[in-house]
């Protein structure tokens, strides 16, 4: 049999690390060199990445987390908030932010998730009248016969 068919059979095993974070240098928290930035650094500084793949690596918490850096000079501005973004993202938070029961919208996002509601809501405990927008709509107007009544 010709070795170099046995050979292309039998491809090599290696240990690869499918997140790619060996190849790229690793640095201690504020030892990271000038010229590379976290997302959140390039943000404040109204930046975005701009599809550049991460340059580094830096360890937070005695190397329990790693944050990517960027490079700055690569980075571009960030895209201005158009009113339709605006409006799409003013809707996400009304979800997040308005209880299912009594329709308040708050300026926190109440516990949806666990309880369903607000805590007004669901054991009673009465809400701070500054932490919601608007107060609890009432129903809203029928018409009848004689003219519009409240329901």
């Amino acid at each position: 049999m010709d070795t170099t068919v046995a050979a292309a059979a039998d491809p090599v095993l290696r240990d690869v690390d499918p997140y790619g974070t060996n190849d790229f240098p690793v640095y201690r928290w504020r030892q990271a060199p000038k010229g590379l930035a976290t997302r959140r650094q390039l943000r404040e500084k109204r930046l975005r990445p701009g599809g550049q793949a991460p340059v580094a690596a830096i360890e937070c918490r005695g190397g329990k987390r790693r944050a990517w850096l960027y490079e700055v000079d690569k980075a571009l501005p960030i895209r201005p908030m158009t009113l339709a973004k605006e409006i799409a993202l003013d809707k996400a938070m009304e979800a997040r932010q308005r209880c299912p029961s009594c329709r308040r919208r708050y300026f926190h996002c109440p516990p949806l998730k666990t309880l369903g509601s607000c805590l007004e809501c669901y054991d009673g405990t009465p809400a701070d009248p500054h932490s919601y927008l608007n107060p609890r709509p009432t129903a809203p107007a029928q018409h009848c016969e004689g003219g519009l009544t409240a329901a």
